[in-house]
This record gives C-alpha cells, sequence and structure tokens, in this order.
C-alpha cells in the first residue's frame, strides 16, 4: 500500500458518487477526503473541531448544522456536499445506526438522480451511550436490520464499506456524551471491541467489506488520539483516508503505483509535513529494493489508469548455459518440433490489472526442462535450444478497469478476510422485471 497524491485520487474517484454516513470521527473521514481531492495538504486543528460550518473547502452544507440550533442531542442533524466537474462527495451525521431518519437516507439515495457508488458508513459510539439501558440489544437488532435494507435498498454495482469504530481512551470527555452519562462509560473501551465484532460479522453475513480500523490503530492511541479520548488528529485521519482508498482500489481491481509504504505517515508523519502544509515526500530505498526514479506526475483525471510506467530497463531473464557439444550419433527425428513456449494471459477469470506485471505471467503450459524423443537402437539428447527471454507487456490499458478482482493487498485483522475471494452477490432480485424501453 503506497501514499496516493491527491492527483491519483481525484483519478480513482474520477466520475464517482461517494457517501459517508456516521458520526463526528465519520465526518472527519469526510473532510479529509475532501481535502486529499483538491491539494497534498493536512487538515488543521480548528478544521478538525468545527461542526455545522456553512462551508468547508469548496463545500456546501446543504441542511442542518449551523442553519438550525446548535446542540449534541441524538436528533442533530447534519448533511454536508462537495461537488466539482468529475466528483460528487456527500456526508451524512447519524446517531444511530437504523432509524427513521436512516431510512429517510436510503430513500433519497434510491430516488436520486445518481446512484452511489461508494458507501462508507459506521455507527456506534452514539448508539451504545445514549439510547437507555437497552442500547446494546437494541444496537445489535439494528444492524441486523441495516445491512438487510441495505441489500435491497444500494444498487449491485455500490460498494460498501463498513468501517470498525475507532479504539477510545480511558478517559472520556468528548461533547457527544454528557456529563452525567461519563462514568457509565468506563467500560465503553471493552464495549467497542465487542461492538465490532458482531458489527464486522454482519455486514461480512450479508456480503459487505469491512475496514478494520480499530485493528489498524490499536497502538496509536497514546500519540494521535485527541485529549477527548475519541477524536483523532490530522495524521491519523490521512492514515486512515490512505487505508480507505487503498480498500478501494483492491475492491475495483485498480493497480496502484509502487511507492513508499503508506505507514510512514502514521509512524513519524508524512515526511515534513504539518497541518495545513505541503507534503514534501522522498522516495527512500528499500533494503529489499532498488530505489526508484522520481515519480513522474501523472496527466489530467480519467486519461490513464493507476499503473506504475514500464521500466527504462527491462529485467532479462538469464539464458541457459551452454552445454559441451555430444559426439555426433545417428540421431532420432523427434515426434514434434520443440519451440520455445510464450507466455499468453490466461482469459478463464476477469481482466486483472495485475497482468501487467513484469514478473506476473499467465500461461497454460507448465515449462518443460526435458524434450522428449523417440527411443532407438543408438540415440542421445542434444542439447536444447537457449531460452528465449520473455515479452515484455505492453501498457496500453485506457482507464483504470473497475471490476471485482482477486485481492493483492489482505491487511491482518482478528476478523475473517475481508476480501478472501471475488464473492457472488446474494442481493434480492427485484419482485417483478422492469419492461424494457421498446
Amino acid at each position: 500500500m503506497v501514499h496516493l497524491l491527491a492527483s491519483e485520487v481525484r483519478q480513482l474517484l474520477h466520475n464517482k458518487f461517494v457517501v459517508i454516513l456516521g458520526d463526528s470521527v465519520q465526518r472527519a473521514v469526510y473532510k479529509d477526503l475532501v481535502l486529499l481531492l483538491q491539494k497534498d495538504s493536512l487538515l488543521t486543528l480548528s478544521q478538525l473541531k468545527a461542526k455545522g460550518e456553512y462551508s468547508f473547502e469548496q463545500d456546501e452544507l446543504v441542511q442542518g448544522g449551523k442553519q438550525g440550533r446548535m446542540h449534541n442531542g441524538t436528533h442533530y442533524r447534519e448533511v454536508r456536499q462537495f461537488c466539482s466537474g468529475q466528483h460528487l462527495v456527500r456526508f451524512y451525521f447519524l446517531t444511530r445506526v437504523y432509524s427513521d431518519y436512516l431510512e429517510a437516507i436510503l430513500e433519497e439515495l434510491h430516488s436520486g438522480e445518481h446512484d452511489p457508488d461508494l458507501v462508507i458508513m459506521n455507527s456506534c459510539l452514539w448508539d451504545l451511550t445514549r439510547y437507555g439501558e437497552d442500547s446494546w440489544p437494541n444496537y445489535l437488532q439494528n444492524l441486523e436490520s441495516l445491512f438487510g435494507r441495505l441489500r435491497q435498498v444500494l444498487p449491485e454495482s455500490c460498494l460498501l464499506v463498513w468501517n470498525t469504530a475507532m479504539p477510545v481512551g480511558n478517559n472520556i470527555n468528548s461533547g457527544f456524551l454528557p456529563p452525567e452519562l461519563r462514568p457509565a462509560a468506563s467500560t465503553l473501551k471493552t464495549n467497542v471491541i465487542e461492538a465490532n465484532f458482531y458489527s464486522s460479522a454482519e455486514a461480512q453475513k450479508h456480503g459487505f467489506d469491512v475496514l478494520d480500523l480499530h485493528f489498524h490503530f490499536r497502538r496509536h492511541t497514546g500519540k494521535y488520539l485527541q485529549p477527548d479520548g475519541v477524536h483523532w488528529n490530522e495524521r491519523a485521519h490521512r492514515h486512515l483516508s490512505q487505508l480507505l482508498l487503498a480498500h478501494v482500489a483492491d475492491a475495483w481491481g485498480v493497480e496502484l503505483p509502487q511507492r513508499d509504504p503508506v505507514g510512514k505517515c502514521i509512524k513519524d508523519g508524512p515526511a515534513r509535513g504539518g497541518p495545513g502544509r505541503r507534503l514534501e515526500r522522498q522516495l527512500p530505498a528499500c533494503r529489499d529494493q532498488p530505489a526508484f526514479p522520481p515519480h513522474r506526475p501523472l496527466p489530467l483525471p480519467g486519461c490513464c489508469p493507476l499503473l506504475p510506467a514500464p521500466s527504462p530497463h527491462p529485467h532479462q531473464f538469464p539464458l541457459l548455459p551452454p552445454k559441451p557439444r555430444p559426439i555426433p550419433l545417428q540421431q532420432v527425428t523427434p515426434p514434434f518440433l520443440v519451440c520455445p513456449q510464450d507466455a499468453d494471459f490466461s482469459s478463464d477469470h476477469p481482466f486483472q490489472s495485475d497482468q501487467f506485471s513484469l514478473n506476473h505471467f499467465h500461461s497454460d503450459f507448465l515449462p518443460s526442462t526435458q524434450t522428449e524423443f523417440a527411443f532407438d537402437g543408438d540415440f542421445m539428447f542434444s542439447p536444447q535450444p537457449p531460452r528465449l527471454p520473455f515479452p515484455q507487456p505492453c501498457y496500453q490499458q485506457r482507464a483504470p478497469v473497475v471490476h471485482r478482482g482477486f485481492p493483492r493487498y489482505c491487511p491482518r485483522g482478528p476478523y475473517l478476510p475481508w476480501r478472501g475471494r471475488p464473492r457472488n452477490s446474494k442481493r434480492r432480485a427485484p419482485a417483478y422485471r422492469e419492461p424494457r424501453p421498446q
């Protein structure tokens, strides 16, 4: 997984409608994605803390927020939207995983002009702390209702990613939790882990993707968690965005450039960048790989795939060492002519972008080390001709191929692999087919 630049994020999400649903942590996910679609900068502390503002980085407040009364109740609403010529990102603030308000949102998405291509969602902390003594059984029941409803409403082409809830601190003094409820939040840290287990299992049961953010950030609470015990700083959210984009690229079958890993962003910070500053990126040499030349600037979005450019000095496969010439004897003609087998691409599975890798070939024949001859009274084996180098693959793909391909990036986690194999759709077919237009 690599640290994607703003130009590459724009290309990955070109002509895509992205919907993000959740609490204030998911609102920060929305803000970092909107910022990354425009420039290589990190969020500032004031941008992370702000809520309900009329505008953020060229987006607009569609509903709720400062258009009405600001409060921390369960009926707080905030709908934001960023729209450019090629991107549409919308955020809905949720205080409960499934409710009448969520049904209204799903109906709006279903009847809207554009179907969502990507839905990112999480709801947990409000569900476990703000809805009385029966909050836990109600949360489990609402999870089942949510994913069952999403299967019916979302189009087949839509990718839904369920984010597990982020880790929380030992002392929670965030604004979403009233002072009278904070003593009861002492067990919230363990309750979040249990809730993540049930929510991820329910999402996978209905055929949706799970991104285990709790696993990725479990060891970073001391450095990147805000003092309120719930929210995270700008470097953590940039790391989160890169994890999310790598997951989406894998699900859509888009091969990302091979550069420095994204883990550098959260350990030491993205090079010398800071809040509101552009990231100065360097390409350190890996101990296992030679240093690559500086990254070439990408063309305009939608013009070419996110594939690395071919190396100017392609790797040559070594030829077989010459063998000593045998004593000439009468040789029997072989029953067939042996020729070096060209590498061809298999067409038994959907096209995958890793077919363009320099070291990855699909062949229907295994390479043979011996040549078959007919046996006669006197015979001997003649030396094989030297094996020719494999032909170099071409890079003539016009645009990123969007499909459900085999995974190449599978992060470790305590739950089941989220993309073990391409899954068959389990969505329910409509009861009546719509007649085709004449």
